[in-house]
């Protein structure tokens, strides 16, 4: 096997590959005798009729597709691995030639990792966060503490108020006549919740239980069920019950139930402490995003479209394994969001583009820093693994199935932390 490279434009590579006449012919005898099974010849049976006459009834060059894909997989891995090209796309592959007693001839089209230029990367600007919790924050999860920590307690005492839970029968008509969906008994309904109709909510406000009254409202225009839309309807409601939120006293006790510490101040001061912690680490995962986001613009590069495609293409495959993962299909969901696969393709493009830059960007850094990947790095990131799923180091050894790209991901995270030290915030 012989292969001749031939550099495109663009980042992209023509390699025309040979292989011996001698070895297509014994895949043409390969493919002959993987489908003569197949294949039905009047006068014998299944399967044993000659090759010579199955190729004069079918064309001479019925078996050579099968004889190509036979011979095409290991001249192009051997090609690539001779070559040492750095390739990036799935190969485009057209045969030149196919015909038995010659050369089989085929070309692959190939996008390689492009040149890139990265001069700066060092003192990058980026707007400083000023972090911190306000008292109010502060409050605000306590109330939500309080909410959670709440008593349902039943009201027989007086009349609905907003806030309040009510078990209510209704039903609803439109001209007189019911609809579907417009009756339910003994619903549970939190008044100021937004569930229902705007204005239904509003007129249970003021009734007692045991009351019988209708609530006059009209659909909204538009509305999911066109035949209701804009329509003025009449429900006939019957209260049931009341119950309200009864919230605990924001004191030491509460402090006490919900915590490890004997009073509200020193609550309050963990609660400080948890908030500022989420903050900042939002603020460092920000950082990450900004510093990324101010690398890239500083990197020049010419991406060749089959690479941005196979990325697309990984990002897509991502994106549907995740899908099965809750339960449904890449198919639903476009039967959902309305999209083709065309669409979301497109959608994902810009995105595709943004982190094929971003990774090229940390190449160069690290490239140019001559940073390596130690073993003590990789082991460290092995127990790192090992420590967030709870699982023997062995194993989880053994279940990393491209170490490679896990040494990717380290030199990657060590660029990055190097360009993260070196930015100067205004």
């Amino acid at each position: 096997m012989s292969a001749k490279i031939e550099k495109l434009e663009k980042s992209m590579v023509k390699i025309t590959m040979e292989v011996d006449a001698d070895t297509f012919k014994k895949a043409v005898e390969t493919a002959y005798q993987k489908n003569r099974g197949k294949i039905q010849i009047p006068g014998f049976r299944k399967g044993k009729a000659p090759r010579k006459l199955i190729e004069k009834a079918y064309g001479s060059d019925v078996f050579y597709e099968d004889a190509a894909n036979e011979v095409m997989q290991p001249a192009y891995e051997k090609a690539i691995e001779e070559s040492g090209l750095d390739i990036v796309s799935r190969p485009l592959v057209n045969v030149v030639q196919a015909e038995e007693g010659k050369e089989f001839i085929f070309t692959a089209e190939v996008a390689v990792k492009p040149e890139v230029s990265l001069t700066e990367y060092k003192g990058l600007e980026i707007k400083k966060e000023e972090i911190s919790v306000s008292d109010e924050e502060i409050e605000k999860k306590l109330e939500e503490v309080r909410e959670k920590n709440a008593r349902i307690i039943d009201v027989d005492d007086r009349p609905v108020k907003d806030g309040d839970t009510v078990t209510i029968d209704y039903a609803g008509s439109v001209d007189g006549v019911a609809f579907d969906g417009g009756t339910d008994t003994n619903h549970k309904l939190t008044i100021g919740s937004g569930q229902f109709i705007p204005g239904f909510e509003d007129q249970v406000i003021g009734h007692s239980i045991g009351e019988e009254f209708d609530v006059n409202v009209t659909f909204p225009s538009p509305y999911h069920s066109e035949e209701l839309a804009g329509k003025e309807a009449v429900f006939a409601v019957k209260l049931h019950a009341i119950s309200e939120k009864e919230l605990p006293d924001l004191d030491d006790e509460l402090a006490q139930d919900v915590s490890d510490f004997d009073t509200l101040a020193e609550y309050k001061e963990d609660l400080k402490k948890q908030l500022l912690h989420d903050k900042e680490h939002k603020a460092e995962h920000e950082l990450e995003h900004q510093v990324m986001d101010a690398l890239v613009n500083k990197l020049e590069v010419e991406l060749p479209e089959p690479m941005v495609d196979l990325e697309v293409e990984n990002q897509m495959y991502n994106m549907e394994k995740r899908m099965r993962a809750q339960g449904f299909s890449l198919e639903q969901y476009m039967q959902f969001t309305g999209q083709t696969v065309s669409a979301l393709q497109a959608s994902l493009r810009d995105g595709a583009v943004k982190s094929i830059k971003g990774r090229l960007a940390l190449e160069a850094v690290a490239k140019a820093e001559n940073l390596e990947v130690s073993e003590e790095d990789i082991n460290k990131e092995y127990q790192k693994m090992a420590d967030m799923y709870q699982m023997d180091l062995e194993k989880v050894k053994g279940m990393v199935p491209d170490a490679d790209m896990m040494k990717e991901d380290i030199l990657n995270q060590k660029a990055l932390a190097l360009v993260k030290e070196a930015v100067k915030f205004i």
